[in-house]
């Protein structure tokens, strides 16, 4: 029996200034998928709306599993049950990506380091030194 290949997608979310406009990324196969229409927010709410982008993304693909990769240490505890959201924002960003992946039992959350984050890097490209 061999197992199920996982998609990986990486996610990122931010805003400048901070709080500002909300852009978000989320990369799968190689393509950068962007969204900057996502209204005003804090660089919090744009790490939970980049996660729920990349689960939109992932569920889209067809993949049948696949893991959400990020560097928001804090977004990634949370929506792994791991610690508990605090404000009133995050309480809503959680509920809306626990529906989304409700039931699902082939969605991992995993952290990367910045660096690493083809996301991240998707989004600093749009915006040069």
């Amino acid at each position: 029996m061999s197992a199920t290949r996982r998609l990986k997608v990486y996610f990122d979310g931010g805003c400048r200034p901070n709080p500002g406009r909300i852009e978000v990324a989320a990369v799968l196969r190689g393509v950068a998928h962007l969204r900057d229409d996502l209204g005003h927010g804090t660089n919090g709410d744009a790490e939970w709306l980049a996660l729920i982008h990349a689960l939109e993304c992932a569920m889209a693909s067809g993949a049948a599993a696949f893991d959400l990769i990020g560097d928001s240490q804090s977004v990634i505890e949370q929506a792994n049950g791991r610690i508990k959201a605090r404000s009133a924002a995050d309480k809503t960003h959680l509920a809306r990506f626990q529906s989304l992946s409700e039931g699902s039992t082939t969605v991992r959350v995993r952290w990367i380091k910045r660096e690493q984050n083809l996301a991240g890097i998707a989004l600093n490209v749009r915006h040069p030194r």
